[in-house]
């Protein structure tokens, strides 16, 4: 595990702390339509915080030792055009959801009841430029070539500063299809010298991220930053983690640690949604083992991944634990 005083773990060097999964997944589960939503499940932020409490307690429920916020499609642009709201509301909005995990946080350890309980942390999700786009170019970042680094940094400004003023114990960059993206967002990251973040990509396949660019290369911009504590992979299948990391594992800086979450291996069509292969898919419980060995520190799971996944990976990994996860700081 990393060595970094960043990311201060109440655990055994081996035991990994485990993310939640598809938060949007199991919205749709328990009956929230959020397919073709330019918003997706940022929507439910101004018709039904309940459901997201419910959400996040379930994946808490599960094990998560980490939340992260509906925010990935969130905007003030976006709050502000399919939400008809000010923008004073819609920066209230995107607060709300680092408000409601932490709220569920609280709730979820005054239930527990248990002696030296792990307090789990809250991870404001930020997605890339693609995603307010709706048109699947999180996964090719070809939107990159028409935009400059200043205007990712403009863009992606406010939806940081909401997070980090809410009390985020940490940003989630995740599911970055881009180099220039990558680059402008550790540039931005930097106007916020209180916020820990990790960055987490979208891959095409065993070496590459979504735009072609080595993976190499998005981890080598990762160590630039002093304020990640993590890089890594999201939202690809799970046979690409171990290829990845292992192209790139002697780059990786000693003071951060890898983060993988990915998707349950299904196919995504932007017409017909997910689609099932037909093929034996390996699972993320089976494969945390490997990606434990090459250094992973947060595993989770993305799209289609649901808490009883959650909870299997934690019954996995919790054979390699001498204490149980019981406190994670990344202030």
């Amino acid at each position: 595990m990393c060595s970094s005083a960043l990311l201060r773990l109440d655990l055994n060097d081996t035991c990994p702390l485990i993310l939640d999964g598809g938060l949007a997944t199991e919205l749709e589960a328990q009956g929230a339509k959020l397919q073709g939503d330019p918003l997706w499940s940022a929507r439910l932020l101004h018709t039904d915080l309940q459901a997201i409490r419910d959400a996040h307690y379930r994946f808490l429920l599960s094990g998560a030792d980490v939340i992260t916020t509906a925010t990935y499609q969130a905007s003030i642009s976006g709050f502000i055009e399919h939400l008809d709201v000010s923008p004073e509301r819609a920066r209230e909005l995107l607060m709300s959801g680092v408000h409601v995990a932490k709220e569920t946080v609280d709730r979820f350890v005054s239930d527990s009841h248990s002696a030296g309980q792990r307090h789990p942390q809250v991870a404001g999700s930020v997605g890339p430029y693609g995603a307010f786009l709706q048109n699947g170019s999180e996964y090719t970042g070809a939107y990159a070539e028409e935009m400059s680094t200043e205007e990712f940094k403009v863009w992606h400004r406010p939806q940081v500063d909401c997070l980090a003023a809410a009390g985020a114990d940490l940003m989630a960059f995740e599911t970055i299809p881009s180099i220039k993206e990558a680059e402008s967002l550790v540039q931005l990251l930097r106007e916020f010298p209180n916020s820990k973040a990790w960055i987490s990509f979208s891959c095409k396949d065993g070496k590459c991220i979504s735009d072609g660019s080595p993976f190499t290369d998005a981890v080598q911009i990762a160590n630039r930053s002093k304020q990640l504590v993590a890089v890594g992979v999201n939202c690809c299948p799970p046979a690409l983690v171990e290829p990845l990391l292992d192209s790139a594992r002697s780059l990786l800086s000693p003071d951060m640690c890898w983060v993988v979450y990915p998707n349950s291996g299904e196919e995504w069509d932007t017409e017909r949604g997910w689609q099932t292969s037909g093929k034996t898919l390996a699972s993320i419980p089976e494969l945390s083992h490997m990606w434990t060995k090459q250094g992973a520190a947060l595993i989770g799971g993305c799209c289609r991944v649901g808490p009883a996944q959650i909870a299997e990976l934690k019954q996995q990994l919790k054979g390699s634990c001498t204490s149980p996860a019981s406190a994670v700081g990344m202030n």
